[in-house]
């Protein structure tokens, strides 16, 4: 019997897309950026302490195999030959700190998560060193002292753990954010692994310097980080190195595909929604949410709470573009909240069911500053609140709440963009996971008040990071040219309710965010001090009980 003949689609680009719920492996026809097969593995988020956010390094790089396997596996029965597969970009979770062994591969320590607020007294000991005429941290890096940048993980990292103050000392360590750890482990790892980033994530560690695109030595000795431990700062599309399977892997045949593009996750989704002018936006709805606005050339600094980012760097001679982010923490886990906390919830897909079965939150607000607020805010003593609950509340309504917190901070961090810019967006692209929700879709318009698009083909971060990687000097199987680029059909939503409606409810929910704030006014020790409950104030206990008391209220109860 004849061997089936395999589909000929022309070059092919696979691209890693680990965010902080899950990693995936896509892979795209390069000429029709048409999605071909793809794979999805959930991960892990440990939480040793309050306010700790951990994921285990070796966990993630597995799951890269696994998605990497399996999404080969699912183009062979599709008839798809995997020798096409011409290179391979990774987009990843920004900000995400890992210390590993050199010499072994092995992780020193859990990865310590973008959302970890232990870090919080270290930013207020450094703030105070930064004088108030002369903030250069922000003027280096674009980012205001924060718990959510790498700086700060790594040298609490390098503070309290043991095995990393050695590993230093022998020059074993390495330090890298998520791109980092998987391309040195990708290509070879302690067998000739390389140790890289692109500029993207480098600008989001606070030891980059947006303007030279150089690790800067005033702030890495205003850290106190060791310069030999970071990685060389590459651009966003280059071949970094060729893949060299050394896991037991079914996908063989990626063995020495090229490694060639890099863009931390908000980046890659600004490149896949083709947003390379001066002026176009695009917000995620992943983890957290982000609004991103290409600035062009130029570093535009905030007068807003907003952030300055490079954007990206499209090849080694290709100039720098830069945008104006606004972050917000919790976006889609508020809904994993929902599901793994309460238990009101079985499936994240399940808030949109109940969302639609009242169609209000019935004057219940929910701001899920579960990690503080984030942009324009920047309060780190903020702790979530749910507020406005009456009797007749039910989860549905809080369901219905939850969606609505992610529109209303999408909305604060618009119109921050907006002051900052000043040309308010016409319409808002959209992308990500939770972009699924027709629901909060419909919410987004009616709070923003302007339509929002959203692409047939939401995984435009993922796309984002193939686009660069095909697009590599040596690989060149994607045009960037804007007459090359396919079109994407889009769905819209437009505003459904009038806009003093839109107003009320917005101007409600500002009002709830001021109740969240200053929250927390005893820090706990970093140290891991076991006494830590006894320095958490008596609101942290208050608000547990309420949600315990609505949690039996509304599993228990109503169903």
């Amino acid at each position: 019997m004849a061997a089936t003949k395999k589909a000929v689609l022309g070059p092919l680009v696979g691209a890693v897309d680990q965010g902080t719920s899950s990693t995936r492996f896509l892979v795209f026809n390069s000429k029709t950026a048409e999605l071909l097969s793809h794979h999805q593995v959930e991960i892990k988020q440990e939480f040793p302490r309050e306010g700790w956010v951990e994921q285990d390094p070796k966990e993630i790089l597995n799951s890269v195999y696994e998605c990497v396997e399996k999404t080969c596996e699912k183009l062979g029965q599709l008839n798809i030959d995997i020798s096409n597969i011409k290179a391979i970009g990774v987009s990843n979770q920004r900000e995400t700190t890992v210390v590993w062994d050199k010499l072994t591969g092995e992780p020193l320590y859990n990865a310590v998560v973008w959302l970890d607020l232990r870090t919080q007294s270290t930013v207020e000991i450094l703030s105070k060193r930064i004088p108030g005429n002369n903030n250069f941290v922000k003027s280096k890096t674009g980012l205001p002292l924060s718990t959510y940048f790498s700086a700060v993980k790594l040298r609490w990292i390098l503070d309290n753990v043991k095995k990393v103050q050695k590993a230093v000392k022998e020059n074993r360590a390495l330090f890298g954010t998520i791109d980092s750890w998987l391309i040195w482990s990708l290509t070879g790892g302690v067998n000739g692994g390389v140790h890289c980033t692109d500029v993207t994530n480098a600008s989001r560690t606070m030891l980059f310097n947006i303007h030279s695109l150089e690790w800067d030595k005033e702030l890495c000795e205003f850290f106190g980080i060791p310069m030999q431990i970071l990685p060389n700062v590459r651009s966003s599309s280059e071949i970094y190195g060729l893949m060299k399977i050394s896991h037991s892997l079914k996908a063989g045949a990626l063995e020495g595909v090229p490694i060639s593009g890099c863009l931390g996750d908000q980046s890659a989704a600004l490149v896949g929604q083709m947003c390379f002018q001066d002026g176009q936006a695009k917000n995620t709805y992943g983890t957290g949410c982000f609004l991103l606005c290409n600035t062009g050339r130029k570093c535009v600094f905030s007068e807003h709470g907003l952030l300055t980012t490079v954007a990206y760097k499209l090849g080694r001679d290709k100039p720098v573009f830069y945008a104006l982010e606004g972050s917000v923490a919790i976006a889609g886990a508020v809904t994993r909240w929902l599901r793994d906390n309460l238990g009101i919830i079985k499936t994240s897909e399940e808030i949109e069911k109940l969302a639609k079965e009242v169609g209000t939150s019935y004057g219940c607000y929910f701001v899920p500053a579960f990690s503080g607020l984030y942009a324009p805010y920047w309060d780190p003593s903020a702790r979530g609140i749910i507020c406005g609950l009456t009797q007749f509340t039910n989860k549905c309504h809080i369901a219905f709440a939850a969606l609505e917190a992610v529109c209303f901070q999408t909305r604060e961090i618009l119109d921050a963009m907006n002051r900052d810019c000043g040309i308010p967006l016409s319409h808002l692209q959209v992308d990500g996971g939770m972009t699924s929700n027709k629901i909060l879709m419909q919410l987004q318009a009616d709070i923003l008040y302007i339509p929002v698009v959203k692409p047939s083909m939401p995984e435009t971060t993922a796309l984002g990071a193939a686009m660069a990687a095909g697009a590599a000097e040596g690989v060149g199987v994607w045009s960037l040219e804007p007459e090359d680029l396919s079109a994407v059909t889009m769905e819209r939503f437009e505003p459904q309710i009038n806009a003093e409606e839109s107003e009320i409810r917005y101007s409600t929910w500002k009002k709830a965010v001021m109740k969240s704030m200053g929250w927390v006014t005893t820090q706990s020790p970093e140290s891991g001090d076991p006494s830590i409950f006894c320095s958490l104030p008596l609101g942290f206990f208050i608000v547990s009980s309420m949600v315990m008391l609505i949690a039996s209220r509304y599993i228990s109860g109503i169903q």
